[in-house]
């Protein structure tokens, strides 16, 4: 019998994996515009105005994906069996900020669209993400990451920046990155079919 098992095998730095290659992308491909250490894993509600930050990747959502949620259990061998796989969609928000040095309001804003417009561009232009782009177990799995921009309603945004106190709302677009897998632990004895029941006789194996 011909066992099959998984060949993208991950484990609970997943997720971490995932935003380290997105803020990988991000300062490879925006270091013309801005410099890669302003590029930040952060929340906004965390960011002062003394910082130098330029460009914010914040987590805001973790949601398990219902429509792969009932997989088959994957087979070990002939006497285990291991639970499938937590499949997940992470939600990130991206937020831009401008230069210290600008004075001009309408400067400062501009730049501030420019970084984000860029980073869009970025995302979009490398929205399946694998190979020697991928960090941590992501590219030690050979796993395949897939992009799309998340439409949040003015008033879900809103919603967002609120658990930020004292923040004013900045410039900000929600990505939607799928699908992330974190490998279960959990394995079940899988008993062998020793005999099959046709009517009134007994077969055995």
């Amino acid at each position: 019998m011909e066992i099959a098992q998984s060949t993208n095998v991950s484990d609970y730095t997943t997720i971490a994996d995932v935003s380290e290659t997105l803020i990988y992308l991000l300062r490879s491909n925006m270091e013309g515009l801005i410099s890669p250490d302003s590029i930040i894993l952060f929340s906004p509600g965390e960011i002062e105005a003394s910082d130098s930050v330029r460009l914010s990747v914040f987590l805001f959502q973790i949601i398990e994906n219902v429509h792969m949620k009932n997989q088959e259990m994957q087979k070990i061998n002939l006497t285990k069996l291991k639970y499938p796989p937590l499949i997940l969609d992470l939600y990130y928000m991206l937020t831009s900020y401008p230069s210290s040095g600008i004075q001009d309001k309408t400067d400062r804003t501009k730049e501030e669209h420019s970084i984000l417009g860029r980073a869009m561009q970025i995302l979009y232009d490398n929205s399946i993400i694998s190979g020697s782009t991928l960090r941590g177990n992501l590219k030690k799995n050979d796993q395949e990451l897939h992009i799309s921009q998340t439409p949040l309603s003015l008033e879900d945004l809103t919603k967002i920046w609120n658990t930020f106190q004292d923040k004013p709302f900045r410039p900000s677009i929600c990505y939607m990155v799928n699908t992330i897998r974190i490998e279960s632990t959990r394995e079940k004895d899988a008993k062998r079919v020793i005999e099959r029941r046709l009517d009134k006789y007994i077969y055995k194996v």
